[in-house]
């Protein structure tokens, strides 16, 4: 690849910062604060939003982000972080159910309806956020988009944002531990689940076989390998948290009789 944009001398690392760090004093004081009146927020929860944060953070600032920037197998290793990891990471951690215990209950109500609405269903649907996460990584490793995304700072932002986004919105589509209003079966999001992984690999074959614009193909073998196999780790969390939820949700209840 040729022509790369320099990130280090813009406003984004500093940007991303900034955001990063307000994103988790705003959480950890909401999640104190609220305490002091619902019941305590879970430890385990500042867990999975420091971490998810920590995720974003190496993916867009610092070594592994600048190795990302001139080797597809350090950008490789950005996607698992930023697109997947982080994602499921952060949706552990429940904001929307912190946010919404954080209002009064006229703005609770609000984003309540929001959340209700037809864009949201349409969106949050398991296959629309399918086909934006899976189909939105197509695009962008079998077209000339990737290259560009090297030689355009606006490119580099928007297609970042995408990835986090896309995979935030695929996660909270398939497992439902934060706050849903729309929710499908089981067996639907399991199909859905199946299929996108499915399409996963088979992308990552087709990334080994014919690497993107400008990729050597030393460099795209190895990386679509680590998309391959390193995907494995989250894909199998997902699983294994539906198929829990799903055996909640059918299990038979025990009721005890008292003489």
């Amino acid at each position: 690849m040729h022509h790369h944009i320099q990130i280090g001398g813009t406003a984004f690392e500093p940007t991303v910062i900034i955001l990063l760090m307000t994103a988790s004093l705003l959480y950890v004081l909401a999640a104190i604060i609220t305490s002091r009146k619902y019941k305590p927020w879970p430890i385990y929860r500042y867990f999975f939003w420091g971490l998810g944060l920590f995720c974003v953070a190496i993916s867009l600032v610092g070594p592994l982000a600048a190795f990302a920037h001139t080797n597809f197998v350090g950008h490789m290793f950005g996607h698992l972080l930023l697109g997947m990891l982080a994602p499921l990471l952060l949706v552990l951690a429940t904001p929307m159910t912190l946010l919404l215990r954080s209002l009064n209950v006229k703005n609770a109500r609000n984003i309540t309806g929001v959340l209700k609405s037809r864009p949201i269903q349409f969106i949050s649907n398991p296959v629309t956020a399918s086909i934006l996460n899976i189909g939105g990584l197509y695009v962008l490793y079998t077209t000339d988009l990737y290259l560009l995304m090297h030689q355009s700072l606006f490119f580099y932002i928007l297609i970042h944002l995408h990835v986090f986004l896309a995979g935030y919105l695929f996660t909270i589509s398939i497992i439902y531990t934060d706050i849903t209003p729309h929710r499908y079966s089981h067996l639907y999001r399991s199909v859905v689940l199946i299929l996108a992984l499915a399409g996963h690999k088979v992308l990552s074959k087709y990334i080994y076989a014919t690497p993107p614009s400008g990729v050597p193909r030393i460099e795209a073998e190895i990386g679509s390998m680590w998309m391959y196999y390193g995907g494995d780790i989250v894909d199998l969390a997902l699983i294994i948290i539906l198929c829990y939820q799903w055996y909640k949700a059918t299990a038979p209840r025990i009721i005890k009789h008292t003489n």
